[in-house]
């Protein structure tokens, strides 16, 4: 079968031929339709990653869509956090318990596209974030594969008010695509002229905040969050630390709240995928993301990892049809 390997930590992988995975006790054969690439991707095959440097050659991949048994499935992996390989090939081997089957009608690229990231918008609002029906939230990064699905699952969940906010122009029509009432530009890292953009464009004090971001962006959403209001962090794609104020945090006793998918059950894992499958079926949650074939798999690779690409890059392996 065709793969893509990673051979050296810090290079782009090179597609090879190797021998079809064999299954082990508990696993099943999983003829991949749609692998995509994402930031724990890019981030395991550095091997700089707080998983450890992982032994190569490895096939990348830690999840995607698949047939197995007839059925169509999403599935995950631990290539590049564990030994093992992952879904950047033909075929993988994988624990038959932790397939989850998608609905019918549901799109392989689409559901590969969302995947894990549209799992951790999910449960970071509505598990996480307690997002209820009837309130307003700020989305930060909303250009992201996260942030496009958080704005529409947050509508989903019945928000009457989602404010995104994006960096570059590009970003910021994802973001309005996606369904936003507002979008702010993130375009300075001035916290108090971010803030006043977020008061602007909302309608009254905030409930709730998405935030993949921490930095100034962080910062700035927190001074416009009601009595009480939530801050959901789950990422840092623009600074490590925050210059939030103590005041800010005590004067409105807020709650600042961490979320990981790591933290997630299997069945909560599960639940959330088999949601996000049947609201993307349903024509209700899609992201932007292209698609390449396997055999362009260092190509793609680059473009994403260098931020060329319209949203997430799907490799095709076996394309359905």
């Amino acid at each position: 079968m065709r793969a893509a390997e990673i051979r050296e930590c810090g290079r782009p992988p090179a597609v090879a031929e190797r021998k079809p995975p064999v299954p082990g006790d508990g696993e099943v054969l999983v003829d991949v339709l749609a692998a995509p690439i994402t930031p724990l991707d890019l981030l395991c095959a550095t091997g700089t990653s707080y998983f450890g440097t992982p032994a190569t050659p490895y096939v990348p991949g830690v999840q995607g869509v698949g047939t197995a048994g007839g059925r169509t499935v999403w599935f995950p992996s631990p290539a590049g956090m564990a030994p093992g390989d992952g879904s950047m090939a033909e075929a993988a081997a994988v624990p038959e318990s932790s397939l989850v089957e998608l609905p019918e009608g549901a799109d392989p690229v689409q559901v590969a596209a969302l995947g894990l990231s549209a799992v951790a918008a999910h449960m970071a609002l509505v598990w996480r974030g307690e997002l209820s029906a009837g309130e307003q939230v700020v989305v930060l990064g909303a250009g992201g594969v996260v942030g496009q699905a958080a704005v529409q699952l947050a509508r989903t969940a019945g928000a009457r008010r989602v404010i995104a906010s994006a960096r570059s122009p590009q970003a910021r029509e994802r973001a309005a695509r996606a369904g936003a009432d507002a979008v702010v530009p993130l375009d300075t890292a001035d916290a108090a002229e971010l803030a006043r953009r977020f008061a602007d464009a909302a309608d009254g004090p905030v409930d709730l905040v998405l935030d993949p971001l921490f930095g100034a962006p962080a910062a700035a959403a927190a001074r416009v969050l009601r009595p009480g209001g939530r801050l959901v962090n789950l990422g840092s794609s623009a600074d490590e630390t925050c210059p939030i104020e103590s005041s800010t945090i005590r004067g409105k006793s807020l709650r600042l709240l961490g979320y990981t998918n790591n933290e997630l059950s299997a069945a909560q894992r599960a639940s959330s995928v088999a949601f996000i499958a049947a609201e993307a079926a349903a024509g209700r949650l899609a992201v932007a993301h292209e698609t390449a074939p396997l055999e362009d798999a260092a190509a793609a690779w680059r473009r994403q990892r260098d931020g060329r690409a319209e949203g997430r890059i799907v490799l095709t392996p076996r394309p359905a049809g």
